[in-house]
């Protein structure tokens, strides 16, 4: 354990009131809290963990079981699926439990906690928590029930804890808590620790290629144009629209926040600006992460699904960013070597040089002739940072057989320590993937095989095109309502000849792949793909496709290709691309890993990937052997891969703080490891702007929490009447000096302890904690019909807006409506508001007279008409909730827990208990009656009042008949019904 870790461990144990901590990111939290339960003893009592995600457990799990000093009873968790008895059992052991808010807050209502036996509380992920959260919730329960109980919370996204209004001071105040201990890398004993022996840099600045740059440069200025545009709005604050906070996943946040409470008010322009902001993050981000095909595919895919929608389509640099990233991949030059600015007429097929561009990469190239003469130029621009990393990794193999040679000479000390084992951390696993088959074969091949699939798909998507225009021609009416979908300018227009020419020349290359394909896959002889034979002496050389008019595959529409594209190909961008190479993928298992997994380290087969250069891979000239290397994703949260694999050198592919910090607590817990870091960073890219960035935001964020740490109004005896709790809290003497002497001597009325039944499923929202603030005491229990049982009469369905749109979209809404109907007398259905969202479901503008069946308004009217017992409730936030239900439960009687459990719950003889309907009718009886022909919505009801049974409506007369039912049609459908002989076989 590093110092500052004890450091931090004393202050806890100094208050026994407990406290919150606020750590950098990356300062290995696992690690604290698992040191902080070994110091647990069951004497204190049972220790519960609240709010922890499931890598966290794998992570304390972990260290707590690599202690040299292992703890024999190591956390469980309790789970639903253990019964009653067994949970009261295990909270009564005095152990360390993890548990889920929702299990605690219901076993606490139900006094299946015994409270005096809870030591105390672990709270993670404190920046997640508010007033109404159910940890809250729980704390404000175990508090007032036993005080002496501790609340230690936790959090490492000290910038989470600065969003909003004195978020750190709410948090402390809805804990209960009164200190607030605050460790930024930048504290003293955190920067002497980890400075006192720093591992060795090297920091690599790979310059970017002239296409890359552009594209960087055209989105920044398409970011800089959409966040002016916002400004125009004057409704967000402009300190925060700044290209530095957009390159973040927070900026989202940041401005949804702020407009939230008024977005039914916002344009559509508006709105589109929030979305494209984000969309451009993730261009600006891919840019940097993904090699050049599928950065263009990715392209494709937004042309075609924003094309009309999006505001930074039309932004004045958007369409370098599609000509950039196109010439990354390819171009078109005339076959007869002019300008490509009109149609030839002759056809010519011959090769043609690269053109000796630094910036065009130096393999293949495959000349594709059409009849419009133009040459399909393949260019495949490789990543910069691909030749950089084998060089990084040549350089390391140099040097240790330098140290091998040396080694014979002398040993040297400290040279045990060297593991030998190369860990290259990237942002995700695709780029893990991507890496390894790079470092196994010619980075040529890995670009040829993306291009290959990237043709394919177009291939693919044009067979789409083909049998969708064959399938339906003519539309069955007119109007969107009856399948025909007015055409858009961007869809249906015929392309220009350029592009019709550079359509054809793409199809036509990916019809020779195709047919290859099929070739290959039919006869037994293996052959090399298109351009990847012929490697054995260094760079391969450009191969010819000719092309005749026969194989040429002819495109319709370009737009139509793309908009096609969109919607198969968006979400296999970046995932499925890699099925054939995740199988080539040697999962770790074999080497120096095995001696670390005997120690109980585990690690995931797609977090972590092994290279081990194979005899047979393709060689390059002067090529070495290359040494082992381990692939990691950043995006796994797996931060234990240090002490599981133990690297001598780490090779930082994508930067990250929270990796970088994770390697220094690495070199700090162990000196006397030899550890160099390379850092490869893109010279004058977002990429080091954003990591500068995340640095500089984080300190703010340590800087702001100290100021509101020294401003922070927070009472020295603060305890559960801080919250207003109940009024039944306050003193006696207060309460009798306001009672009247006229009544009954001033004698003080016994108050009406006010209860509402709540269904288990519902301790996933805010309400039950709101309501238990008003004083009302909470039933939890397994509700059939309702969420909310207020009185005998009085269900209520609570639908939050998502919840509700969701319930109109699969019916289930409709069915418990129905039940809620059938069982009380009043029915009501909540629709429950966010209150910093808008209290609107659309804008006025947007509320049309005709009836849709897309549209909310309409669906809400057609329910209320079929119940027209069903009252509606419109509520502005949780708190206006708790408000209207304390109005509808005056003078009404409080709710059976019993009978509100048997409701809509058949018995063994299938009777329902409880059933409204039953108490006047036979259900079943009244069922059948409604389905005989000739009975409707409108004349049961009559037929019910005016015969008994259903064996006395078969005795009456049509003349009787059509006095109940009001007609002689129906009347006669009944009896010609009740009167038909049933057919025999004789």
């Amino acid at each position: 354990m590093v110092q500052f870790h004890e450091h931090i461990i004393t202050e806890l144990l100094e208050d026994s009131n407990g406290g919150l901590v606020v750590l950098s990111s990356g300062l290995c939290l696992p690690k604290l809290i698992s040191s902080l339960l070994l110091l647990h003893h069951p004497s204190q009592g049972s220790l519960l963990l609240l709010s922890s995600s499931p890598s966290q457990k794998q992570l304390i799990l972990y260290h707590l079981d690599a202690n040299p000093n292992p703890n024999p009873n190591l956390p469980s968790e309790i789970t639903a699926d253990l019964p009653a008895h067994h949970r009261h059992s295990l909270y009564t052991s005095g152990s360390v439990f993890f548990i889920t808010s929702r299990i605690l807050i219901v076993d606490l209502l139900t006094s299946r906690v015994p409270t005096s036996g809870i030591a105390g509380l672990i709270i993670l992920n404190a920046h997640s928590l508010s007033e109404t959260c159910t940890e809250a919730f729980i704390v404000r329960i175990i508090r007032s029930l036993n005080p002496a109980a501790y609340v230690r919370a936790f959090s490492d996204k000290p910038h989470a804890m600065v969003s909003g209004f004195a978020k750190a001071e709410r948090i402390m105040k809805c804990l209960f808590l009164r200190r607030l201990h605050l460790w930024p890398r930048f504290q003293v004993h955190v920067s002497q620790e980890l400075e006192r022996c720093p591992p060795v840099v090297v920091d690599i600045r790979v310059p970017m290629t002239a296409h890359m740059q552009g594209i960087q440069k055209a989105i920044v200025e398409v970011l800089d144009a959409c966040l002016k545009e916002m400004r125009k709005t004057n409704k967000v604050d402009v300190d925060d629209l700044t290209v530095e906070n957009g390159l973040f996943k927070s900026f989202d946040e940041i401005v949804r926040r702020q407009l939230d409470p008024i977005w039914h008010t916002l344009g559509k322009k508006t709105k589109q600006l929030v979305s494209d902001l984000k969309t451009l993050r993730k261009l600006l981000d891919y840019l940097v992460r993904y090699d050049a095909v599928s950065y263009l595919k990715y392209l494709d895919s937004l042309r075609a699904s924003e094309n009309i929608r999006s505001v930074w389509i039309f932004a004045e640099s958007s369409y370098k960013i599609f000509e950039y990233a196109k010439k990354r991949v390819y171009h078109f030059v005339r076959s007869d070597g002019g300008k490509l600015g009109g149609q030839n007429k002759s056809v010519t097929n011959k090769k043609r040089k690269l053109n000796n561009n630094k910036n065009e990469a130096n393999g293949d190239s495959v000349l594709v002739g059409t009849n419009g003469g133009v040459v399909l130029e393949e260019v495949l621009e490789e990543s910069p940072k691909w030749k950089v990393l084998r060089e990084v990794l040549k350089e390391i193999e140099d040097e240790r057989e330098k140290q091998a040679s040396s080694r014979e000479d002398a040993s040297a000390e400290g040279d045990e320590d060297d593991s030998g084992i190369v860990l290259v951390a990237c942002k995700d696993e695709r780029s893990c993937m991507q890496l390894e088959d790079f470092i196994k074969s010619d980075p040529q091949k890995v670009m040829r095989e993306e291009w290959e699939k990237y043709l394919l798909s177009k291939v693919e998507l044009q067979g789409l095109q083909t049998r969708k225009k064959n399938k339906a021609k003519e539309p069955k009416g007119f109007g969107i309502l009856n399948g025909e979908v007015p055409s858009t300018s961007g869809q249906n227009t015929e392309p220009t000849s350029i592009s019709k020419l550079e359509h054809d020349a793409l199809m036509a290359a990916a019809s020779v792949i195709s047919l290859a394909k099929k070739d290959t896959a039919v006869s037994d002889n293996s052959q090399p793909h298109i351009g990847s034979g012929g490697r054995g002496k260094g760079r391969g050389k450009g191969r010819n496709i000719k092309i005749t008019g026969k194989a040429q595959v002819s495109g319709h529409k370009v737009n139509n290709s793309n908009s096609e594209q969109g919607r198969n190909d968006k979400s296999e961008v970046f995932g499925s691309e890699n099925d054939s190479q995740g199988k080539e993928i040697d999962p770790v298992g074999s080497g120096d890993f095995n001696e670390n997994k005997d120690k109980g380290a585990s690690v995931d087969k797609g977090v972590l990937q092994k290279h081990c250069q194979e005899t047979d891979a393709p060689s390059f000239s002067n090529a070495k052997q290359l040494p082992l290397v381990h692939f990691y994703a950043l995006e796994s949260e797996k931060s234990n891969i240090l002490d599981v694999l133990k690297p001598s050198i780490v090779i930082v592919y994508h930067p990250d703080m929270t990796f970088v910090r994770e390697i220094e607590i690495y070199k700090t817990e162990n000196p006397s490891k030899k550890l160099k870091v390379y850092f490869l960073f893109y010279e004058d890219s977002t990429e080091v702007q954003k990591f500068e960035a995340s640095i500089r935001r984080e300190n703010g964020a340590f800087e702001s929490l100290i100021r509101q740490k020294s401003l922070m109004m927070i009472p020295v005896d603060q305890d559960v009447r801080g919250l207003g709790l109940n009024s039944s809290i306050e003193p006696q003497a207060i309460t009798s000096q306001n009672s009247i002497t006229r009544k009954a001597g001033g004698r003080k009325e016994v108050e009406k302890e006010i209860q509402v039944i709540v269904d288990m499923r519902e301790f996933m929202s805010s309400l039950p904690n709101v309501l238990h603030q008003k004083g009302m005491r909470i039933i939890p229990v397994t509700l059939e019909v309702g969420d909310y049982i207020l009185s005998p009469l009085i269900c209520v369905e609570r639908k939050s807006i998502q919840d509700l749109f969701g319930s109109f979209a699969s019916g289930r809404l409709y069915h418990q409506v129905e039940t809620m109907v059938r069982y009380y007398r009043i029915p009501v259905l909540l629709i429950e508001f966010s209150q910093d969202k808008s209290f609107s479901f659309q804008s006025a503008s947007e509320i049309g007279d005709d009836v849709t069946p897309n549209s909310i308004i309409s669906k809400l009217s057609l329910l209320v008409l079929h119940f027209p017992r069903l009252r509606i409730v419109w509520s502005r936030s949780l708190h206006a909730t708790a408000e209207i239900f304390a109005s509808l439960k005056a003078n009404q009687d409080e709710p059976d827990e019993a009978k509100a459990i048997r409701v809509g719950v058949p018995s063994e003889e299938g009777i329902v208990e409880n059933d409204v309907r039953a108490e006047n009718y036979n259900t079943s009886a009244v069922e059948l009656l409604r389905r005989l022909p000739g009975v409707t919505d409108s004349n049961y009801r009559a037929i019910m009042d005016g015969c008994k049974s259903l064996a006395e409506l078969a005795l009456l007369p049509v003349e009787k008949l059509a006095e109940l039912m009001g007609g002689h049609k129906a009347a006669r459908t009944l009896r010609e019904f009740l009167d038909a002989k049933y057919p025999t076989l004789l």
